[in-house]
């Protein structure tokens, strides 16, 4: 059974920082390249960040760019996003991807920034 976790998300102010995780259990994440997407209130949902299965490529949505870092640990079959510099637009649930020949989603984690 495959599995994918997401967990960090939260509340946290404008400017702020949070970390999201994603643990992977059923595959071998190597295999596969990792996304993040979100969807926003109301809204559907968008890619956010892209990352290759060794992490030498990464794509990252416009409105994202330059505060949002994805990373993998491939030994600890885990994803990352690192979000900088939080917006209230930021706000939305946010989804961990895997696919290679199969498409894997997490359940999503609520990010809400708010002051």
């Amino acid at each position: 059974q495959v599995k994918l976790v997401e967990s960090g998300g939260g509340l946290v102010q404008p400017g702020g920082t949070v970390t999201l995780s994603c643990e992977v259990s059923g595959i071998r994440i190597s295999e596969y390249s990792m996304s993040w997407y979100r969807q926003p209130p109301g809204k559907a949902r968008e890619p956010v960040a892209y990352i290759s299965n060794y992490g030498d490529i990464t794509h990252y949505h416009d409105s994202v760019k330059g505060r949002f870092t994805i990373s993998r640990d491939n030994a600890r079959n885990t994803a990352f996003l690192q979000m900088n510099s939080l917006k209230p637009e930021d706000t939305a649930v946010y989804f961990c991807n895997a696919r290679y020949s199969e498409d894997y989603w997490g359940q999503g984690t609520q990010v809400t920034v708010s002051s």
